[in-house]
């Protein structure tokens, strides 16, 4: 893997905290500016994503939840190089990438010639001010949430404290500890993010029994956050991130969330399970043959 210094590569860089017990560190995103509260002109702000990433796969989720498709044109760049992520152009008409860009980490050089992170999605980007606004996935997730629309906010400021609560709870044992898992250069490393993992399915699979949604009476954020773990657990984690005391398939109540939320209008078209399989199989670092595991055909229980 890699990372950018002073706008260079540094090829040799390894995402482990680098006190010898090899466990997997993600850092903190860099840009962390916020959105104006008033609906922006459509085509300002453009989203860059990759069906990969479920960190970006909230951002899409939101975008489609909230009606804001139309405000704001979204870029895949799904090909993971050594070089970042490669552009495929826009999902509504498959464009050229924008500025004639073939990496994503042209696009963080053009906001910053001197940045020093690594190249990640999801990216906010303003296209009047040709800055990044954004490359937080919980803090995209919140700003298009606030902007007007018809829809329900996935953040209602009466359950923003259980969301919350939820969204921390979750994130370093599963949405993040499947990673660890994943990443981890040791037996230990690996077994305690693994058990970390089940851990919370267990709680989860427990906190759902007679719920449909995690949080009150509808769909939050909370839901997507689990939602995108959810999404590639079985065809991703489960074969190549070692994630494997059980399948997600063997948790009735996950599983009757997670198709809940997939049967959602406007839901289905934000994930490609075949473009997960092949992303996560290209990351030599946890499968140097790069064979691409052929199961499950769908994230659906009865077609699995």
């Amino acid at each position: 893997m890699s990372k950018m210094i002073e706008g260079k590569w540094e090829s040799q860089w390894r995402p482990t905290d680098g006190d010898g017990n090899g466990a997997f560190v993600r850092k903190p995103s860099v840009f962390r500016h916020k959105l104006p509260a008033e609906l922006p002109e459509p085509g300002r702000y453009h989203l860059f994503v990759a069906w990969t990433c479920p960190w970006a796969h909230r951002t899409l989720l939101a975008r489609s939840l909230k009606g804001l498709s139309e405000l704001i044109p979204v870029h895949f760049a799904n090909e993971l190089t050594d070089r970042s992520w490669r552009f495929e152009g826009r999902i509504e008409d498959r464009s050229a990438s924008p500025h004639g860009h073939q990496y994503l980490y042209e696009l963080y050089l053009r906001a910053d010639p001197k940045y020093t992170g690594r190249v990640t999605v999801p990216v906010l980007w303003d296209e009047r001010e040709q800055r990044i606004v954004n490359n937080e996935s919980s803090e995209i997730v919140a700003m298009l949430d606030a902007l007007p629309s018809d829809a329900p906010s996935l953040r209602p400021a009466h359950l923003v404290k259980e969301i919350d609560a939820w969204s921390e709870r979750m994130y370093d044992t599963l949405n993040n500890g499947v990673y660890r898992a994943g990443f981890a250069t040791t037996q230990a490393a690996y077994d305690e993010a693994v058990t970390g993992v089940f851990d919370m399915l267990d709680q989860l699979e427990s906190h759902l029994q007679g719920r449909i949604w995690l949080v009150g009476n509808q769909l939050t954020e909370a839901d997507i956050r689990l939602f995108v773990t959810a999404f590639r657990f079985d065809a991703a984690y489960v074969p190549l991130f070692r994630c494997n005391l059980k399948r997600y398939a063997d948790y009735p109540n996950l599983q009757a969330h997670l198709e809940r939320i997939y049967a959602l209008p406007g839901v289905a078209e934000t994930g490609n399970l075949d473009a997960v399989r092949r992303g996560y199989a290209s990351i030599r670092a946890i499968n140097p043959t790069g064979i691409v595991p052929i199961g499950p055909r769908s994230l659906l229980r009865r077609a699995a």
